[in-house]
């Protein structure tokens, strides 16, 4: 099993990258997200998925672990193909992905090609849970004052901490991200907040 190939890009073409390694070229289906952050003829690593049929042996290469988690749990979808779950993420990488499922956004969803609104409703309903933490009670501080109280489910600011977690963040890096939040905002705002966050950060 590949779990990611490394090496400079040597080919690079809407959807497809080509990454060297030890002589190898290795053809990976990527998302515009993935492609905009490659360079021709610099080293990159790609984390990737196999499909394996019949007819064919794809790989699809993730710039990011949070990415293709992402993918397989959009293709854990009945209905929803490589293909699709490819142009869902092209439209607006991970991070716009769980905001769309965490807020209902079908919008968001159906906005990327082949698409339609049952499938999204069904993407929704399906990842949610997962997206969210399945409701799991999870130990969350608004600040230094605030209590170290288990925030029970259903509470944004806990819905908010397990999206941003399944992106791959650490507690501490989601915490830091979200102090001085609104207590009373809602899951897509706090979201919005902590990103924004992270990226000053970075």
């Amino acid at each position: 099993m590949l779990y990611y190939v490394s090496g400079p890009v040597t080919i690079l073409e809407p959807g497809m990258a080509v990454v060297e390694c030890g002589g190898v070229g290795y053809g990976c289906r990527v998302t515009a997200y993935t492609a905009g952050q490659l360079k021709l003829n610099q080293n990159a690593r790609l984390y990737v998925t196999e499909s394996i049929r019949e007819d064919a042996h794809d790989l699809y290469g993730f710039i990011s672990r949070e990415e293709q988690r992402c993918y397989e749990l959009l293709t854990s979808v009945n209905g929803v193909g490589p293909k699709a779950a490819m142009a869902i993420l092209s439209s607006g990488g991970p991070q716009n992905f769980t905001l769309a499922v965490m807020t209902g956004d079908e919008k968001m969803l159906t906005a990327a090609q082949g698409v339609g609104k049952k499938i999204a409703q069904r993407i929704i309903l399906e990842l949610k849970d997962k997206l969210g933490g399945g409701g799991m009670e999870l130990d969350f501080s608004m600040g230094a004052a605030a209590s170290a109280a288990p925030v029970q489910k259903g509470n944004n600011a806990a819905m908010a901490h397990a999206a941003l977690q399944e992106l791959g963040y650490s507690a501490a890096e989601i915490n830091a991200a979200l102090k001085g939040v609104d207590p009373n905002a809602s899951t897509e705002e706090m979201i919005r907040h902590a990103l924004r966050a992270m990226v000053m950060k970075g």
